[in-house]
């Protein structure tokens, strides 16, 4: 039985033949949007951290902010794994329900959104596809009604499955999208959405955007913070510590895929044109959190500083956090390169980890991974070339293999589930076909011998009828011949 008892209206709505077109529409519709949603969360899982850190620390609930990367994963397995269930007809009744309930939570979220617009935007599909906040309401409320209506009718219609193999199903797609999120998670994202991809230029300074009177930085001082044009920015050795920079009110750039300059400091200057130039070799360590770091990792960043410097390349580290912090990882690991600072969403768009290995030779960048997923014998070994530490690990190749793997096991369970009905729908097919007509010659002459069976069958009846006349009456006659001789 359904969830919701349909009324009378409703099922006779159920039996009319555009209903089933209706419902494979919304499946079709629903379910791929969720899926892609879904994905795009997979496939960035510390964009989705950060995310949700900024919604906990939105809505007062710094509490939560450490969970954050666990309902990340979460969230984005459910999304896609509903998504399939959708699509599909898998778990017709249970699906459609699961989801209104995400949307209900979600609902309230980016109307508040829409109309306060503390959170730029709400992240839907991460950094893939930015939307407004208001765009991002309207599209969760026509969600919301398309799965009211499977919810009544999304039962009377087959899935591509049978219920025997839903689970399959969601095996099948957790496995998927579990393995990008890992990808994600401990190297890189196998989609890169950030404006700072690989072959991006990013020697590019705020000063030389032409665009830095539009900028505001913020700086904190004994707790309080103030913001301060490019003309004013204070002195850190003052006790001033940078924490962001973002645009004037009113002065956001109109194209919603344009980024913030990049921009680098050393003690509240800017030195972006003279650790980042144009020509030349560098290897930057990402430090989002400092504190946060592992202190196994800097034996492993010590030898890249020296493996490196040996190869002529310039190497740098960039944080966001407070001098202290830098004071204090520079006394427990015995850094020799030189921390800088930089603003945080900048820092963590240009790659994902906690550090995260940059490099980039005349201004672009070659590749980025986490520390973490760099070879060990590549990196500890002295001679191994720079360039090559990112040599076993090709983004593009591992996403293409993943999604043709999905593909494959989702049609081959189809085959191994539905070769009955099948089998059944071609037996139907043969029994169905008229029978083979004889060529025209056979056929004439099979009619010329039908005409001519008749004919001869009254033939023979008659000469047995003549013959008989002249047959004896009775044996006796042949019996006194008989003895005669």
């Amino acid at each position: 039985m359904t969830i919701f008892k349909l009324p009378q209206w409703g099922e006779k709505i159920a039996k009319k033949k555009w209903n089933r077109t209706l419902v494979w529409l919304l499946r079709v519709a629903l379910g791929c949007t969720f899926m892609f949603s879904g994905l795009t969360k997979a496939i960035d899982p510390w964009g989705g951290f950060y995310k949700f850190a900024e919604y906990c620390n939105v809505y007062g609930f710094e509490s939560l902010g450490s969970a954050s990367l666990g309902l990340s994963f979460a969230l984005a397995a459910l999304e896609f794994m509903l998504g399939v269930f959708v699509l599909t007809g898998a778990f017709r009744r249970g699906a459609p329900v699961l989801l209104i309930g995400m949307m209900a939570v979600m609902l309230p979220i980016t109307l508040d959104l829409a109309f306060t617009d503390r959170v730029p935007h709400c992240g839907c599909f991460g950094d893939a596809l930015v939307i407004s906040n208001w765009a991002s309401f309207w599209k969760n409320v026509a969600l919301t009604a398309g799965l009211v209506y499977l919810t009544f009718f999304n039962r009377r219609v087959h899935g591509i499955y049978g219920p025997a193999v839903n689970w399959v199903v969601g095996v099948i797609s957790f496995t998927f999208v579990a393995s990008v999120a890992y990808n994600g998670y401990f190297k890189q994202p196998l989609v890169d959405f950030s404006p700072y991809h690989v072959g991006s230029q990013l020697g590019v300074s705020a000063s030389a955007d032409g665009d830095a009177a539009d900028m505001v930085f913020v700086y904190k001082k004994d707790g309080e913070e103030k913001e301060f044009s490019l003309d004013s920015v204070p002195d850190e050795e003052d006790g001033w510590e940078f924490v962001e920079r973002h645009y004037k009110k009113g002065k956001e750039p109109n194209d919603s895929s344009a980024t913030q300059p990049l921009a680098i400091y050393d003690n509240g200057v800017e030195v972006t044109e003279d650790v980042l130039p144009d020509t030349g070799k560098v290897v930057m360590f990402l430090f989002p959190d400092l504190r946060g770091v592992n202190i196994s990792y800097s034996f492993d960043l010590n030898e890249i500083y020296a493996h490196a410097t040996e190869q002529g390349y310039q190497v740098f580290s960039v944080t966001s956090s407070g001098t202290d912090d830098i004071k204090w990882w520079n006394d427990i690991s015995m850094a020799a390169y030189h921390t800088y600072r930089m603003d945080d969403s900048e820092l963590k768009t240009i790659a994902r980890g906690n550090p995260a290995v940059v490099l980039v030779e005349n201004g672009k960048m070659v590749w980025k991974r986490t520390l973490a997923s760099l070879d060990e014998d590549k990196v500890r070994v002295e001679g191994t070339p720079v360039a090559q530490y990112n040599s076993d690990y090709q983004r593009d190749e591992v996403m293409s293999g993943l999604v043709r793997l999905f593909l494959l096991a989702l049609l081959l369970l189809f085959v191994l589930n539905r070769t009955h009905v099948l089998v059944r729908l071609f037996y139907r097919y043969v029994r169905k076909r008229p029978a083979p007509q004889a060529p025209a010659e056979s056929q004439e002459t099979e009619n010329a011998i039908v005409e001519e069976a008749p004919k001869q069958s009254g033939n023979e009846a008659h000469n047995e009828s003549d013959h008989s006349a002249y047959q004896p009456k009775n044996d006796d006659s042949i019996g006194e011949n008989s003895d005669k001789e």
